[in-house]
């Protein structure tokens, strides 16, 4: 399977899984990258994954399914036009011989959901939408800080050789406030050189690991000392016994970030 993240906007990854005669895509912003690619590949377009309503994640979903006669998929509790499969929890989407499991991840929007398959050439792969960045988390636009971490904690539980599959490249921003919470935090550090080296190539910083999510991402580690002890820097209210409250605090904090 070749996984390619076809570039969208100013910052997207519409993900692209080919084997050389069919493909899927997920959240195709602009038709235009998928349709480019379908014809520099060659091959034929199954299905259309939808992880949220958001514009630059949907508006090509309409001229790709008319184009090429795709199956959509897209969440049961978000206002998508259809026609399209509805997806909930605990659902699966079988396409191109692969199963994904639709996990519930409300928080960036109020029914966000991810899609995972457990083994694509011998490593789990997940496509997380606005939920999990790399170094980072969405932007709470329609859930609560409860919902997010509800949603980061099921992710956070996947396997750690997960392909992590996120749709911006965010990921130097996220780590400048990711070593502004954690200084001391080497793994930050040296993943920060990495993904500079990457970004003046030009090349992406994703997908990345979910082992490597745990070690560097924040929002993944609200009940980590340092974490704690930081948001409670940042807002003395802060109880760093209180995940909860803890990633609502990184989470104001980032939004303010610069």
């Amino acid at each position: 399977m070749n996984l390619l993240p076809l570039p969208a906007f100013t910052d997207n990854y519409i993900w692209m899984l080919h084997d050389g005669r069919q493909a899927m895509v997920v959240d195709p912003g602009d038709s235009t990258p998928v349709l480019q690619a379908l014809q520099q590949t060659g091959v034929q377009l199954q299905a259309i994954l939808v992880t949220h309503h958001h514009a630059d994640h949907v508006g090509g979903v309409d001229a790709l399914r008319n184009a090429t006669g795709a199956a959509v998929y897209g969440p049961a509790r978000e206002n998508i036009p259809g026609p399209l499969q509805r997806l909930s929890h605990g659902d699966t989407v079988q396409t191109m011989g692969l199963r994904f499991e639709v996990i519930d991840v409300p928080g960036h929007t109020a029914g966000h959901i991810a899609y995972y398959c457990p083994d694509i050439d011998g490593e789990p792969l997940l496509f997380c939408g606005d939920t999990l960045f790399s170094a980072g988390c969405g932007r709470l636009f329609e859930g609560t800080p409860a919902q997010m971490l509800h949603s980061l904690d099921q992710l956070a539980a996947l396997p750690g050789n997960t392909r992590v599959c996120c749709t911006h490249e965010y990921t130097l921003s996220n780590l400048k406030f990711a070593r502004a919470v954690e200084p001391g935090n080497a793994a930050v550090l040296h993943h920060s050189a990495q993904c500079e080296a990457l970004r003046a190539a030009n090349q992406p910083t994703l997908p990345s690991r979910l082992d490597l999510e745990r070690a560097i991402n924040p929002f993944l580690r609200v009940r980590q000392p340092a974490v704690a002890q930081a948001a409670q820097a940042y807002d003395a209210q802060v109880n760093q016994d209180d995940a909860v409250a803890v990633l609502a605090a990184l989470r104001q904090w980032k939004n303010e970030f610069r």
